[in-house]
């Protein structure tokens, strides 16, 4: 039986113009970098210490790296964040 054709869509996704959204996610990224939030980096994800671990450049799923720039390790588990949920320690 062949499989059914795909379009690269889900329902409820919305399609992201990649070029658009790499330059949106790059601007976030230098936002963080910019207010402090570089690799290494101490911060509190709410009350919850950890460390910045990487960015997040995902330009499609539920957590974009526009809207969620900074990947972080805590004692719970590695998070995205936006920028205005964690604060330097």
């Amino acid at each position: 039986m062949a499989a059914k054709g795909r379009k690269g869509s889900r329902p409820g996704k919305v399609q992201v113009d990649s070029d658009r959204s790499g330059r949106s996610i790059g601007s976030a990224v230098n936002v963080a970098i910019n207010r402090g939030f570089v690799v290494g980096r101490e911060v509190f994800v709410g009350s919850i210490p950890g460390i910045v671990v990487g960015y997040n450049i995902a330009s499609f799923g539920r957590f974009i790296g526009n809207a969620y720039p900074l990947v972080v390790r805590t004692a719970l588990g590695v998070t995205k964040c936006g920028v205005d949920e964690v604060s330097l320690v």
